[in-house]
């Protein structure tokens, strides 16, 4: 089975303000966003199981078309950079994206 690692050309999490964090999930290849947009493998429900966060923490889901792409935000537990925070720039958080299965 595929996954998304094998399908998207990028698939990346960066800083959307000191509260939140933004992911985006980009196809170069217009058939493989169609295969996962057809498949349901992301909502705000899976991404959240995914990132062991409440529903929620997801503030925006967008299936973007013209782009190819799906985004998605979180809200962080801490503003970026406060005492106890882990990813300052928010970065580090895109790899339980990887491997989402896709039939």
């Amino acid at each position: 089975m595929l996954t998304l690692r094998d399908l998207a050309s990028t698939i990346r999490s960066k800083n959307a303000g000191v509260d939140h964090i933004t992911f985006d999930i980009i196809f170069k290849e217009r058939v493989n966003f169609e295969k996962v947009r057809d498949a349901k493998v992301l909502s705000p429900a899976i991404v959240a199981e995914l990132l062991r966060i409440p529903e929620s923490r997801v503030t925006d889901f967008v299936v973007f078309e013209p782009a190819n792409a799906i985004k998605f935000t979180i809200r962080r537990e801490r503003p970026s950079g406060s005492p106890g925070e882990r990813d300052v720039f928010g970065s580090q958080q895109y790899a339980p994206l990887f491997d989402v299965e896709v039939p």
